[in-house]
């Protein structure tokens, strides 16, 4: 048997944070919460499980997990957003899993995650095809989170077992939403990776992407959510090398004027 610390973060997580809890204190031994600076009515609800957070300025999703994987009092951790509400079959099997013989210390279990769009199921979000599978329940001695700037993921486990469930994952819940996190998501990869700044080449993975995630992954049966995945993948192929090319031409331009401010005038 071992105790289990349940890791969770929020920033303005009211509008499912009482669906996410109900089945965590389930399980939990002890709850660690990462809040990145809720001001909706987040930190009241929690105060009402008689959860403390502990603030944490945002910078990624993998950093803030490793924080609050640090703080645990407990060696074995599940990880958990606050848009991922967990199912009886997959509580079931971890209060089983917790009621046996510890297991060695690099065993690692995975979520069977389901993305929602606009509140339907969907079977693909760009980049990822739904079902998906998640590292989130290990010892935190051998495993952590990596530091991608998007779709970041758990890894050290030296063998991971499937749970088998399904945890819902809420997520673009509102068209706004959708087109916040393309925002946010593009400007990130741009931020901490190196991407070739073209246009052309933008263009080219736009296509690829519409026809690879709206077309081929059969998204188009979905009626309006398909259309949303389908562009949703089609602009962040896009606006990711876009952003790139403008950076890269506001470089060239401060330097260009930088150069000829440094000539002096005779």
């Amino acid at each position: 048997m071992f105790r289990l610390t349940v890791c969770l973060l929020t920033y303005n997580s009211a509008r499912l944070l009482h669906q996410v809890l109900t089945p965590l204190i389930r399980i939990a031994d002890e709850m660690v919460v990462i809040d990145s600076g809720s001001s909706d009515k987040t930190l009241s609800i929690l105060e009402g499980y008689g959860i403390a957070p502990i603030y944490h300025p945002y910078a990624m999703h993998g950093e803030q997990m490793n924080m609050a994987i640090s703080r645990s009092s407990n060696d074995w951790v599940l990880c958990v957003d606050s848009d991922e509400i967990l199912d009886e079959p997959t509580l079931d099997y971890i209060l089983a899993l917790k009621s046996g013989e510890e297991p060695p210390a690099d065993s690692g279990w995975s979520l069977s995650r389901y993305w929602y769009v606009l509140g339907e199921q969907t079977r693909t979000i760009y980049p990822i095809s739904s079902p998906d599978f998640p590292l989130r329940l290990f010892h935190r001695r051998y495993v952590k989170f990596n530091n991608r700037p998007v779709d970041d993921k758990a890894t050290g486990a030296a063998r991971v077992t499937r749970i088998p469930g399904h945890v819902r994952h809420d997520t673009f819940y509102s068209l706004h939403e959708v087109f916040n996190k393309l925002n946010a998501y593009t400007t990130r990869v741009v931020q901490y990776q190196t991407l070739r700044p073209s246009i052309a080449r933008g263009a080219i993975s736009a296509v690829g992407a519409f026809f690879k995630w709206y077309v081929f992954s059969g998204a188009w049966r979905q009626g309006k959510t398909g259309v949303v995945t389908g562009l949703y993948a089609t602009l962040y192929s896009f606006l990711k090398y876009f952003k790139a090319w403008y950076h890269h031409q506001d470089k060239r331009e401060s330097a260009a004027r930088g150069h000829k401010d440094s000539h002096p005038v005779e």
